[in-house]
């Protein structure tokens, strides 16, 4: 990594480490401006990185006392002026003086800055698992099984329950009776977990929720023989083989590099549309769980579009959201009350406790709505 790329980073891991949030989406944006307007000046760079990082005026006050910890110059001493840049092939910009660590910006497309927009530091960091947080994933992978809806397997099997005379072990064993049937031999379709499906919102909103979301899904993953899981916040992402591993902080910090879009927009409709479009038949007589507060920006036709297809392919369609857990909540945001008819329960969960007691009460179904196979 060269010097410019360290004290960029630098100056967003500052800034995140001060509390401002500044997700991978704003990350790319602060880069892509850096690279498309090449700043030859300390003001045309506060600029760029004010009009991309800072969303309000505690987050600017925050920006000014890091950029002037990283750059060495005010806030308030930054103009941006219309004198053109020098026509080198590089320009420093003053900094913390001259020398090997002053900060140079090259001009567009000369810079290597478009490579490192999904460098490290579009990585989230998730806090390890506390000692409570392990004791309830173990309490999920153990009540899990019990609380998942089954079907009837489509194989028969040997023996059981009287459902289908097995012929072929009826003729086997006359023969070695001459021909003589002594008894009846049965075949039966025993039953099977059904698949689970997850669909897990990793949006900005939902920061406080997603890492507990995912610790539910890697107890699902390791506890359940047909199980996916995908993430969505601006994109879809199948993160399934991600959380198959031995630890659950192991499968975090593998999920921070897959999951490119956390903490970023959201969109619920042409994501879950996208899944629709690659991965319709996994939803098909599943048990389908989407985990989000349902905040959708803009227009909701297509996330009422995907919700209603969803419900009319699944077992059981259930609506997490961190919402649902006040007492006093309704579905009212325009998005949740017109898909709320097609969902068979509106739980809220929040985190592993919560996640629990929807578990142990199997998911919540609403008594007497139909079954979508």
């Amino acid at each position: 990594m060269t010097t410019v790329e360290a004290r960029l980073f630098g100056f967003l891991r500052g800034l995140r480490d001060a509390g401002v949030s500044v997700p991978a989406n704003k990350q790319g944006e602060f880069l892509a401006g850096i690279e498309t307007l090449a700043p030859s000046s300390m003001g045309q760079l506060y600029w760029v990185g004010a009009a991309t990082l800072v969303t309000s005026e505690p987050d600017l006050r925050i920006f000014d006392e890091e950029f002037r910890r990283f750059f060495g110059s005010s806030a308030a001493a930054t103009v941006v002026t219309e004198e053109p840049a020098p026509e080198e092939t590089e320009t420093a910009v003053p900094g913390e003086g001259a020398g090997d660590d002053a900060l140079v910006v090259g001009p567009p497309g000369g810079s290597g800055l478009a490579a490192a927009r999904a460098g490290h530091d579009a990585v989230r960091r998730f806090a390890a698992t506390t000692p409570r947080g392990h004791e309830l994933i173990r309490q999920l992978c153990r009540e899990l099984p019990a609380a998942l809806p089954r079907t009837r397997s489509r194989r028969h099997r040997t023996g059981g329950r009287r459902q289908r005379v097995d012929l072929r072990a009826i003729y086997l064993e006359s023969r070695r009776t001459h021909g003589e049937i002594m008894r009846l031999h049965w075949r039966h379709r025993p039953p099977r977990e059904r698949r689970v499906l997850l669909l897990i919102d990793v949006s900005g909103s939902m920061k406080q929720h997603s890492p507990d979301y995912l610790r539910f899904a890697y107890a699902v993953v390791a506890t359940c023989a047909q199980a996916e899981v995908f993430t969505f916040g601006t994109r879809l992402t199948r993160v399934t083989a991600t959380l198959r591993v031995p630890d659950v902080d192991a499968a975090l910090a593998a999920l921070a590099r897959v999951v490119l879009d956390a903490d970023g927009g959201t969109l619920i409709g042409p994501t879950l549309q996208a899944f629709l479009d690659q991965f319709a038949s996994m939803a098909r007589g599943a048990l389908v769980l989407v985990l989000s507060d349902g905040l959708e920006r803009g227009d909701c036709t297509a996330m009422v579009a995907a919700v209603r297809r969803l419900s009319l392919l699944a077992h059981q369609l259930t609506w997490w959201s961190p919402l649902a857990c006040d007492p006093a909540y309704r579905p009212l945001t325009r998005g949740m009350s017109a898909v709320r008819p097609d969902l068979d329960a509106l739980t809220g969960v929040g985190d592993l406790d919560t996640a629990l007691t929807a578990v142990r009460d199997r998911f919540a179904r609403t008594p007497g709505k139909g079954v979508h196979v």
